[in-house]
C-alpha cells in the first residue's frame, strides 16, 4: 500500500500527443474537429475518476508538414460544450493570456465553471512568438521574463474579477423588484504593469468562488498556482521543480506509450515514430499498465508530485489502456480514489474554496 491518493489528469488533444497518431488511432481524422470527438475521452476519463481533462490551445497552427494534423478547435469553447453532457469530470482548457484581456478570460472561465456546474479550471499559459504576435499587430512578442510576468498578472486580475461579486450578491427578490445587492458588487481598481482594470465583472462569482488555475514551472520566472505541472524530462528536475512551488499542487507530466507486454509497447513507438520522429515532453513510458502503476507512486514518493498529467500517444488506444487498467491497479494498490468524493474540481484535488478578498467580514 502506499501512504498517499494520486491526481491524475489527462490530455485528450487531437488524435493523442504523437503527431502520427492520427495515422494509426481508430478515431475518424475528420472527427477531430468535432465537439463530439472530446466528449467520448471526457467520458472516459470520468468513468475512472480521473480528476481533470485538458485540452491544449494556441494562437499559432501547430509546426510540421503536411503529415501532420494541423488546425483545432478552442479549446474553452469545445469544452464549455461537453460540460453539460458530462458529469464529475474536471474541464481545464489552455489558454494563452498573451494578446488576451483578463477581463475576457475572467468571464470566459467563469462562463466554462456555470455550465459545468463548478468543474472549470484554466492552464494560462504565456505566447513569445512573433508568428503568434503578428495575428493582433499591436505589439511584439515579449521576451520570457516579461510574458511569465503578464500572464502572473492575468491571473490576478482574473482572480479578483471572480471576487468583485459576492457569493449572495444576487438577492432576486421579485416582491421588492431588488436582484442584486449593489453593496455586494466591488469595483476592483487593479492598476498593474501591464493592465489597469476597473471591475466589477459582468459575470457573477462562480459556483467554485475561484475556478482552478493552473500554469506550466518549466521557466524560472514562472509563478505558481493552484496547479502547476512541470514538464521535466528527468525525475531531478521534476523534485526540483515540486521544491519550487511548495504551496501549489504540482503534477508532472508523462507521456505514455501502452501495451498489454513491453516489447508490443516498443513496437508502437518506433513505428509511431517511423512515420513521423517526435521526441515527446516530459517524462516518457513506454510498457504494460501494470508496469506504469507500479512506476507512478514510485515517481510521485521519489519527487514529492502531487500527481502526474498524462499524455497518450494514441487516443483513444492508450486512455483506453489507461482507464481500464492502470487505473484499477492504483486503486488496488491504494493509489487513487474508487470513486470521485465531491462534485467540483477544487474538490477533486483537495483545494478548499477560495475566500473573497472583497467580502466584508461580519462583525470586522
Amino acid at each position: 500500500m502506499v501512504s498517499a491518493e494520486l491526481h491524475l489528469g489527462v490530455a485528450i488533444d487531437g488524435a493523442g500527443y504523437h503527431p502520427a497518431a492520427w495515422r494509426v488511432s481508430a478515431a475518424e481524422p475528420a472527427a477531430l474537429f468535432t465537439s463530439g470527438h472530446y466528449l467520448q475521452y471526457a467520458k472516459l476519463a470520468e468513468a475512472a475518476s480521473l480528476d481533470f481533462v485538458t485540452l491544449d490551445d494556441s494562437l499559432a497552427l501547430q509546426s510540421g508538414g503536411e503529415e501532420v494534423v494541423r488546425g483545432r478547435l478552442d479549446a474553452l469553447l469545445t469544452l464549455s460544450a461537453i460540460a453539460p453532457v458530462t458529469s464529475r469530470i474536471g474541464l481545464v482548457p489552455t489558454v494563452t493570456t498573451t494578446h488576451t484581456e483578463p477581463f475576457h478570460v475572467s468571464t470566459s472561465v467563469a462562463t466554462l465553471d456555470y455550465a459545468s456546474r463548478g468543474r472549470a479550471g484554466v492552464l494560462a499559459v504565456p505566447s513569445r512568438t512573433d508568428a503568434e504576435a503578428a495575428h493582433f499587430g499591436r505589439r511584439p512578442a515579449p521576451a520570457e521574463a516579461a510574458a511569465e510576468a503578464e500572464n502572473a498578472e492575468v491571473l490576478d486580475v482574473v482572480t479578483r474579477l471572480w471576487d468583485s461579486w459576492e457569493d449572495d450578491a444576487i438577492v432576486r427578490d421579485a416582491a421588492t423588484g431588488r436582484f442584486i445587492d449593489r453593496d455586494k458588487l466591488h469595483y476592483v481598481d487593479f492598476e498593474g504593469g501591464f493592465f489597469s482594470v476597473k471591475g466589477p465583472s459582468i459575470t457573477p462569482r462562480p459556483p467554485q468562488g475561484h475556478p482552478v488555475t493552473a500554469v506550466y514551472g518549466d521557466s524560472p520566472h514562472a509563478v505558481a498556482a493552484d496547479l502547476v505541472v512541470t514538464r521535466a524530462d528527468h525525475l531531478d528536475a521534476v523534485r526540483a521543480a515540486a521544491a519550487r512551488f511548495p504551496g501549489a499542487k504540482v503534477l508532472a507530466t508523462v507521456s505514455i506509450v501502452l501495451a498489454e507486454t513491453a516489447q508490443t509497447a516498443r513496437d508502437r513507438r518506433r513505428e509511431l515514430d517511423a512515420l513521423t520522429p517526435f521526441e515527446p515532453v516530459g517524462l516518457s513510458f513506454v510498457g504494460t499498465p501494470a508496469q506504469l502503476a507500479a512506476e507512478l507512486p514510485r515517481w510521485a514518493a521519489e519527487t514529492g508530485v502531487a500527481g502526474f498529467h498524462l499524455r497518450p500517444a494514441v487516443l483513444p488506444d492508450d486512455l483506453d489502456l489507461l482507464a481500464g487498467e492502470v487505473v484499477p491497479a492504483l486503486r488496488a494498490a491504494g493509489a487513487f480514489r474508487s470513486a470521485y468524493r465531491g462534485e467540483t474540481l477544487r474538490e477533486h484535488l483537495g483545494l478548499g474554496r477560495a475566500v473573497n478578498q472583497y467580502a466584508v467580514t461580519p462583525g470586522a
